[in-house]
């Protein structure tokens, strides 16, 4: 399989990204940082102990500007492309993006519109000859809860815009996977307490894998966070405003 990367650099993308050289497939990347998505792709070809990288190019959520030049950089180096994987994403706690409206706009823009954008991008170019876009959305976009309002929001737009992907688009060749993740252990993540259920990026990366093979259009991982949002979702408001969760 030929695959379009953004943001295998860090967490769960980095892990993807080294499940995914390890089984053969071909890798383009694309990431923030020239040097860092340089070095991403030189340590997937050493792990691999052959060239699974096709090349590299940088590619900023924040800067729409560089979307077209990124794709077109890995439509080139790998002739088909086969599926799009975005795994980049902001991240704020709630505190922060409550004291700092500038910062909450900047993960807003980050996360849903320019997110959308680089998705548009992928879907015309997929569609031109079937494939898969594969998108790291999140269960804090499930529903609306104290800790992750702003954060969620954005997530509940980008899972919403999925679910219309792949509605319409489906029957004519583009399969569209939704993750949904709970808690990770990332850098993303640091700094916060972990569940008692928080998941590692390499078991996140397997669920991953699995269902982009399978065209699942959406996944819950760790697996248990489809329980877990089930109960969520199924609490009434008056619940929901004295929990903390």
């Amino acid at each position: 399989m030929t695959v379009v990367i953004l943001g295998a650099t860090k967490g769960i993308g980095r892990a993807v990204a080294r499940a995914m050289a390890a089984r053969g497939d071909r890798l383009f990347l694309l990431g923030r940082g020239a040097d860092d998505v340089q070095r991403s792709a030189s340590d997937l070809d050493i792990r691999a102990g052959r060239s699974v990288v096709a090349g590299t190019a940088e590619c900023d959520l924040a800067r729409p500007e560089t979307f077209v030049p990124a794709l077109d950089a890995a439509a080139a180096a790998l002739g088909r492309v086969d599926t799009v994987v975005v795994t980049a994403a902001d991240f704020a706690t709630q505190p922060a993006l409550e004291a700092d409206l500038d910062r909450t706009q900047q993960l807003l823009t980050t996360n849903f519109g320019n997110t959308v954008t680089f998705c548009e991008h992928a879907r015309q170019r997929l569609l031109a000859q079937g494939g898969t876009l594969c998108v790291v959305s999140s269960v804090a976009g499930d529903r609306g809860r104290k800790p992750v309002i702003l954060y969620g929001a954005a997530k509940a737009g980008l899972s919403h815009y999925l679910e219309g992907l792949d509605h319409k688009f489906r029957s004519a060749g583009l399969r569209v996977v939704c993750v949904r993740p709970g808690f990770v252990k990332t850098g993303m993540t640091a700094g916060l307490k972990p569940p008692p259920f928080a998941g590692e990026p390499e078991a996140v990366a397997r669920d991953i894998l699995r269902a982009i093979d399978r065209g699942q259009p959406v996944v819950y991982t760790p697996r248990i966070w489809r329980l877990i949002m089930f109960v969520i979702r199924s609490l009434p408001r008056s619940v929901m405003r004295r929990i903390e969760f």
